[in-house]
């Protein structure tokens, strides 16, 4: 099923989600349920990363499929991932700024930099224990999404200026009138 991407300017992008546990579902199906709508979702809005306040759950769980990325970035060969409970726990100095965009920030696109190469924990979908070292594209990927778990979005890593620019884009979308080619759940207008 796919489901409604929420965009900027929803609560539940600045909160810091929940630690998951096999306690969180109902059961292991529940489970695969929702990691594979998520991946329907990402796939159905050409995205690359997808974390789970993005669709409304303050939980730390997000998906990656950046297969369709290799002719571009070949470090994304069989990157597609499901990360539970992800932590960052080494990062390189070295960073690369690349232009990045946001599903749950359609039409905003703004130069980023970030650690070239990460070294991240997390737990899959049957909660078996990784460490994994990722480079480059997959690396900005992963901490990406790993930001929106913190509550954090692609724009606190740019300049103030560059945001007062988006003050725009960013107000349509709080209104509810941007557009966008997905299914998406836009802020609730608050009532005077």
């Amino acid at each position: 099923m796919i489901l409604p991407i929420y965009l900027g300017g929803q609560p539940v992008l600045r909160q810091e989600g929940t630690e998951v546990t096999r306690e969180t579902f109902g059961s292991e199906e529940e489970l695969k349920t929702l990691v594979t709508n998520m991946f329907e979702t990402l796939r159905q809005a050409d995205g690359v990363g997808l974390a789970a306040p993005q669709i409304g759950l303050s939980l730390r769980l997000l998906v990656i499929d950046a297969t369709e990325m290799v002719s571009e970035h070949p470090e994304c060969e069989g990157f597609r991932r499901v990360m539970i409970n992800p932590i960052i726990v080494e990062q390189s100095r070295e960073g690369i700024t690349l232009e990045e965009g946001c599903l749950s920030f359609p039409g905003i696109r703004e130069k980023v930099k970030r650690a070239a190469k990460i070294r991240v924990t997390y737990l899959d979908e049957h909660f078996k224990e990784h460490s994994e070292e990722v480079h480059d594209f997959s690396a900005r990927i992963v901490q990406h999404e790993c930001d929106h778990l913190n509550g954090h979005i692609f724009l606190d890593h740019v300049a103030a200026i560059r945001r007062q620019l988006n003050q725009g884009k960013l107000l349509s979308l709080r209104k509810g009138t941007a557009r966008c080619t997905y299914k998406v759940q836009p802020p609730t207008r608050q009532k005077k």
